[in-house]
């Protein structure tokens, strides 16, 4: 393999308090910490790890958002990535974004920079949509391997053991491939100063999703964002004989 693609979203930080917008049209964004997505920093890591056991030549990261997806991507260079793309989508029209749209830029760049491998997490913590890798792969018509807990490098291609609700699956693929990481697949690393330092001379190419031939119109209407309901106050009761009245009461028991 030569090539590897790396996608890395930049989302509100995993330890950030979301907050609903007065108008339930979405999430309060502005002001708010934001990071590298988790599970893009475990494929960034992965394909780090690939490169140091000369598995791969060059890894490319990219970055599908605002020009703020620009720090995000500074942050995979840090981590050893060689070079980055970011496609800039702002405004309502990145609000509306979808995985399809991501996919459709992801598979574009991969045919354009002659990848042998795309790598991204297994879903961004903020959409939660699982989607991104499975559709890049059927629109490059590549073979995929999701969720994966461990890559190893085979005679034929690659094994993949990915996490399933009956235990591990153990699949073999060839490349070109899709893949995406899961929460075992590795621990990304931090990235060193001198890397922090390195990172800011490794370049950026900048592009659009228009320049990449990509519509990225709006599939859907967000109705409403709201606040899940809250919980209840619990009542402690003195005895099992009461927990057994309160919850005939409740109608939890008969």
């Amino acid at each position: 393999m030569s090539r590897v693609l790396v996608g890395v979203k930049r989302v509100i930080d995993y330890a950030v308090k979301v907050r609903v917008k007065p108008d339930k049209t979405g999430v309060v964004t502005e002001g708010v910490k934001h990071s590298m997505n988790p599970f893009d920093e475990i494929a960034v890591e992965e394909a780090v790890k690939m490169k140091e056991k000369k598995l791969v030549s060059e890894i490319i990261a990219v970055s599908v958002g605002p020009t703020q997806s620009q720090e995000t991507i500074r942050t995979a260079l840090a981590m050893g990535v060689d070079r980055g793309i970011h496609v800039e989508v702002s405004g309502k029209e990145y609000e509306l974004l979808q995985p399809l749209h991501v996919s459709k830029i992801l598979a574009k760049l991969a045919q354009e920079e002659k990848v042998d491998l795309v790598l991204v997490g297994k879903q961004a913590i903020d959409d939660d949509s699982n989607q991104t890798a499975q559709m890049t792969a059927a629109l490059l018509d590549w073979p995929q391997g999701t969720f994966c807990s461990k890559i190893e490098k085979s005679e034929a291609g690659l094994t993949i053991t990915r996490e399933v609700d009956g235990g591990l699956e153990n699949i073999k693929t060839k490349v070109p491939a899709v893949l995406s990481a899961d929460l075992r697949l590795n621990t990304p690393r931090y990235a060193t100063l001198p890397n922090i330092m390195k990172a800011k001379k490794k370049p950026i190419k900048k592009t659009t999703a228009k320049d990449l031939g990509v519509d990225t119109s709006p599939r859907i209407q967000i109705v409403s964002v709201e606040d899940p309901p809250t919980r209840e106050a619990g009542a402690i009761v003195p005895d099992v004989d009461t927990l057994i009245s309160k919850l005939k009461e409740l109608g939890h028991i008969k």
